[in-house]
């Protein structure tokens, strides 16, 4: 059983109960480790110190902590840190909330001058946004702009859409949600009622009906049995009695904490330690954890490739289900708006009745009243409707098998369009899903290849006691061709002389494209210090690659400031340097001083900046043969090493592709299999690594 990583939904509904026990208490500091754990020191008048934890990245949980078991103050606090303790400093903790069902915390803090909210968001990728008393973003360790929702600086906080919670459920809903699957009953309770996959196995253990039963043979008898679990469930959760435990295996590591025991993971002969509180469970669980990880990473460096293959395939999933739930979301829409013209006239007797009414200022209480009476008459119209909201001035009515919500102060048409642009809204955020969708499979297959890799170098390894020949492929005969296609092959791109990927933008949607998709925070971005230069960033992992710090060399960064510069427009000019200047992807926005427009391509940099002076405008080409067999392109320095030979650019007289041309020949000459070349360094496929404007050919 793989330890857990992420705290569940019903997990955060028992934890806000505990937490919020410590109302009242004030903020000393706060301290932000790496980019993903951010740690609140606090103090309560009756308990002392609390030290609250919340971290989202690889692990993502909230709990308070044992001194002993917090990590040492960082050194010299970033600046989300110190925009933290300026905001919090003195400040009462006001308590916390559970967003619906969904892992995400909302962190109350009150002082004088201004209040503060945390929301931290322990799902997908994770994130922790600050807000102020509007609700509008302070600041976030991530920007998201999706189509369905935004979090970045400025903007109004959106949570994401609302999903059903599964303690909230009544019988009759629970059963139309079961009614809506064609799986099992375990997969059902797990997607249709949100209670995944730990507590739908543990809701059919305590209902005594089996996991694998096809919905379609359920009876209602099983339904009351789960529903009656539920229940149970439900009040475990919201009575505050909680009898803690943190789960062992075979070997003494642990693999879960949950607030109650669960009868699964004793069915499993899980071995189990109490806890006074979940608050301790927690914090003795993922302190174990951490260390358990450090023993693991101690005695393999080996990826764990399966997990992330594992993990893509676990998204592809949640992908694919979000689709369908999207179609059936579109077609409720479409239907509810076709319904409103097959009851036209019974729809306008309605609206028009509560429109009229309310035209005669009788109060909304009055008009339910009023229908109410209607309907034990017999009156078609009262009796088809179900409900009057004063606050929204709406009437839900019922038609056929389908209840329809509509405003009263539009006519039944404008009702139906309002109802066929949501099942339009729906259908866009599909295509989003669709798109999101290839992004990860084409991660899949990246992780696979990656596997396959290390093991081929593995298999190489055991084979040491054979030198491997040098090849000279200049004088070969026939050269094999090796290729993969990869996606940074789009924009410009070199790896540098330690092999770090450096990409960049051939034109301004490319600009936007890199910064909004590929940037990372571990990430370097580049650009020059002239108008018209590309885009840069030099990559610390791959799109499909868990982030992590690395301490670039001195080497590869000015391999990217020069790779930043010969892709500038200076190249056209003529000159034959530059300067650049490299910042932190969280200096980067697109949000600009009041005033003031940032252009398509363009981004605001705010905060210092590195320099790199006087950086020569010059690129190589050359033809790789080992591993792949392709053309390749950059800054000299980087492109030597990889190729087999090469040509070098500067500034010059040649136009591009009258450039592109001679280099082919220079290239193909020095190959005795002619073909070769031809195949796999065509001057289209040369011209795609030379800069634009002018060049000279220092090679002979």
């Amino acid at each position: 059983m793989d330890p857990k990583r992420e705290l569940t939904s019903v997990d955060l509904a028992a934890l806000v109960t505990e937490l919020n026990r410590y109302e009242g208490a004030k903020v000393d500091k706060a301290y932000l480790y790496g980019d993903d754990l951010l740690r609140l020191k606090m103090r309560d008048f009756d308990r002392g110190r609390l030290e609250l934890l919340l971290e989202v990245g690889d692990i993502k949980r909230a709990h308070l902590a044992a001194q002993e078991h917090v990590p040492d103050a960082p050194g010299r606090p970033p600046n989300f840190a110190m925009m933290l303790r300026n905001r919090l400093s003195g400040a009462d903790f006001a308590g916390v909330e559970q967003y619906e069902f969904d892992r995400i915390l909302t962190f109350t803090f009150e002082r004088g001058d201004e209040n503060t909210k945390i929301v931290v968001e322990l799902f997908g990728q994770g994130n922790i946004a600050i807000l102020d008393e509007t609700g509008e973003v302070v600041r976030s360790l991530e920007t998201v702009r999706l189509k369905s929702r935004t979090v970045a600086p400025g903007s109004q906080y959106e949570y994401p859409s609302s999903r059903l919670d599964p303690l909230t459920i009544s019988r009759d809903a629970l059963g139309r949600h079961m009614d809506q699957s064609d799986t099992d009953v375990v997969r059902t309770i797990a997607t249709q009622l949100n209670l995944g996959g730990l507590y739908a196995e543990e809701i059919c253990t305590r209902a005594g009906v089996e996991k694998t039963l096809d919905i379609a043979d359920a009876t209602d008898e099983d339904y009351d049995k789960i529903y009656d679990a539920i229940v149970e469930l439900r009040h475990q959760v919201r009575s505050g009695e909680f009898d803690p435990r943190v789960y062992l295996d075979d070997e003494g590591a642990v693999v879960d904490v949950t607030p109650f025991p669960l009868e699964e993971h004793q069915n499993a002969g899980l071995d189990e330690e109490a806890h006074d509180s979940f608050n301790d469970a927690l914090d003795d669980y993922f302190f174990r954890l951490d260390l358990t990880a450090d023993e693991q990473e101690a005695t393999s460096n080996r990826p764990d490739f399966e997990e992330q293959i594992a993990k893509q395939q676990r998204i592809i999933e949640q992908q694919e289900q979000a689709i369908e739930g999207f179609d059936e979301q579109a077609n409720e829409e479409r239907h509810r708006a076709e319904l409103l013209y097959a009851n036209y006239d019974l729809v306008d007797d309605v609206i028009e009745t509560i429109r009229g009414a309310r035209e005669e200022g009788v109060p909304w209480d009055d008009i339910a009243a009023k229908l109410d009476s209607g309907a034990e008459q017999g009156i078609p119209a009262a009796e088809a409707v179900e409900d009057v909201d004063g606050a929204n001035g709406t009437a839900t009515i019922a038609l056929d098998d389908t209840t329809v919500t509509v405003d009263v102060s539009m006519g039944v048409e404008k009702n139906a369009d309002r109802l066929y642009t949501e099942a339009k809204r729906i259908q866009e955020k599909k295509q989003g899903a669709l798109a999101a969708i290839e992004d990860t499979r084409e991660e899949l297959e990246a992780a696979k290849r990656r596997r396959d890799e290390w093991e081929a170098d593995d298999e190489e390894d055991e084979d040491e006691d054979e030198e491997p020949e040098e090849t000279d492929w200049l004088s070969l005969g026939s050269v094999p061709v090796k290729s993969t296609e990869h996606w940074f092959e789009r924009f410009r791109w070199f790896h540098t002389s330690d092999g770090y990927l450096v990409v960049g933008g051939r034109n301004a949607d490319q600009n936007e494209e890199l910064v909004k998709k590929y940037m990372s925070k571990h990430d370097r971005f580049f650009h020059t210090q002239a108008h018209g230069g590309p885009v840069t960033l030099l990559k610390a992992t791959g799109p499909s690659e868990p982030a992590q710090k690395v301490d670039f060399s001195e080497e590869t960064l000015r391999e990217a400031a020069q790779f930043a510069v010969s892709y500038s427009s200076i190249w056209k000019e003529g000159r034959f340097a530059d300067d650049a200047y490299m910042v932190e992807p969280s200096q980067v926005s697109k949000t600009p001083e009041s005033g003031e427009y940032v252009e398509k391509g363009s981004f605001v940099i705010r905060g210092d900046r590195r320099y790199f002076e006087d950086m020569p405008a010059k690129v190589a080409v050359g033809i790789q043969c080992e591993d792949e067999t392709r053309v390749i392109g950059g800054p000299p320095s980087a492109i030597e090493t990889r190729a087999e030979t090469t040509l070098t650019l500067t500034p010059g007289q040649y136009a591009q592709n009258d450039a592109a041309k001679l280099c082919y020949r220079r290239l193909r000459e020095r190959f005795a299999d002619k073909s070769f070349v031809r195949k796999i360094a065509s001057p289209d496929q040369i011209q795609e690594f030379l800069p634009p404007g002018g060049s000279d050919i220092l090679d002979d």
